[in-house]
């Protein structure tokens, strides 16, 4: 059973810096690409970054470019986004996604709010 558990989110005041994790199992971890994915209050979701299958190529969207990174671990199957110079615009719940045999899984998501 693919199970994907997402941790580390939180309140933080603008600037400040958080790293989630997802730890991932029921699967090979390192043969699939990951991804994080946020929906802010009241709208869709919306992908924010991907990595590739042995982490060795990043994307961002536009508004997040230089301030998360995001990382994988092979050998704890899990994957990072570490979240710098956060803004009020960032809190949103963060979830963790793979696409496995054109069928995506999601974690539970975790919270961030940044706010004074």
């Amino acid at each position: 059973e693919v199970q994907l558990v997402e941790s580390g989110g939180g309140l933080v005041q603008p600037g400040g810096s958080l790293r989630l994790s997802c730890a991932a199992s029921g699967f090979s971890f390192s043969t699939y690409s990951m991804a994080w994915v946020h929906q802010p209050p009241g709208k869709g979701r919306e992908w924010v970054s991907g990595i590739d299958k042995d982490g060795g190529n990043q994307r961002y969207r536009e508004s997040v470019k230089g301030r998360f990174t995001i990382s994988r671990d092979a050998a704890s199957n899990t994957v990072y986004l570490h979240m710098d110079s956060l803004k009020p615009e960032d809190t949103a719940t963060y979830y963790c996604r793979a696409r496995i045999l054109s069928r995506s899984y999601w974690g539970q998501g975790a919270q961030v709010t940044v706010s004074s």
